[in-house]
């Protein structure tokens, strides 16, 4: 008779516990209705294609500032950056970017004074280095609420870049330089917002690639010693000094 009666008791706390799950998991499942609707910001089969440029230029003569005494030099750093996409989705386009960059510095004198018996004097600093950058890019587009103006896109992008530059030091017979070669490879993202000012054009703003970036740099000093060097970086915090502002027309 024990017996009997452990099985019925059992059985009705299973099934409990089952109705308990059940309800639970019903719970968990729900979702909220957030009224959310499929808006077409940009439609398939739409062109897209713009660019970015920037240049920035220095020149310091007899310059004096803290502890940096009596600096001359001169230097500029420029990039553009064309690219184009098609829309083979509502919102969503595949394309390509190109870049050119080139870095110029010619710092004649430079002093660091940090007292009596610490004093750092570089004369004749030469660098000079230009790159070029090619990019596949998926982006996709959301409108701003029911907005066809203001709206929001993230670009995917894998990136490869080859570059060269020299480096070198003094003058005459205390001459020192060096040749260099830089390969990478970025796969990343970037996020970003555009305007529509008309019909077919926009100003766009992003902020710098965040992802992973791969360097290689082989270097020769002198035309006698050879150099390496191996690079690997994750970045995946959104930098405010490297915010980008371009314009695109959709055709």
């Amino acid at each position: 008779m024990y017996k009997t009666l452990i099985v019925p008791i059992w059985g009705v706390i299973l099934l409990l516990l089952g109705s308990a799950g059940e309800a639970q998991a019903q719970r968990r499942i729900q979702r909220i209705d957030r009224e959310i609707q499929k808006t077409v910001f940009i439609p398939k089969g739409t062109w897209m294609a713009g660019g970015t440029v920037s240049y920035s230029e220095h020149n310091e003569s007899n310059l004096n500032f803290l502890v940096l005494k009596d600096i001359e030099g001169k230097g500029y750093d420029f990039s553009v950056s064309p690219y184009f996409g098609y829309f083979f989705r509502d919102n969503i386009s595949m394309g390509a970017r190109f870049a050119y960059k080139r870095n110029y510095l010619d710092l004649g004198n430079f002093d660091l004074n940090l007292g009596e018996d610490f004093n750092i004097s570089l004369k004749n600093l030469y660098y000079l280095e230009h790159k070029y950058e090619a990019s596949c890019f998926i982006r996709t587009y959301m409108p701003i609420g029911k907005s066809k103006i203001f709206g929001l896109f993230n670009e995917a992008r894998l990136t490869y870049g080859y570059g060269t530059g020299k480096n070198s030091t003094g003058s005459g017979a205390e001459y020192d330089g060096s040749y260099q070669t830089v390969q990478n490879m970025q796969i990343g993202f970037a996020p970003g917002m555009t305007a529509f000012i008309t019909d077919w054009s926009a100003v766009e703003v992003s902020v710098g690639v965040m992802g992973f970036d791969f360097k290689w740099i082989d270097q020769e000093t002198n035309q006698v010693e050879e150099g390496r060097r191996r690079v690997s970086s994750g970045n995946f915090k959104i930098n405010l000094f490297s915010i980008n502002i371009g314009m695109t027309f959709y055709l």
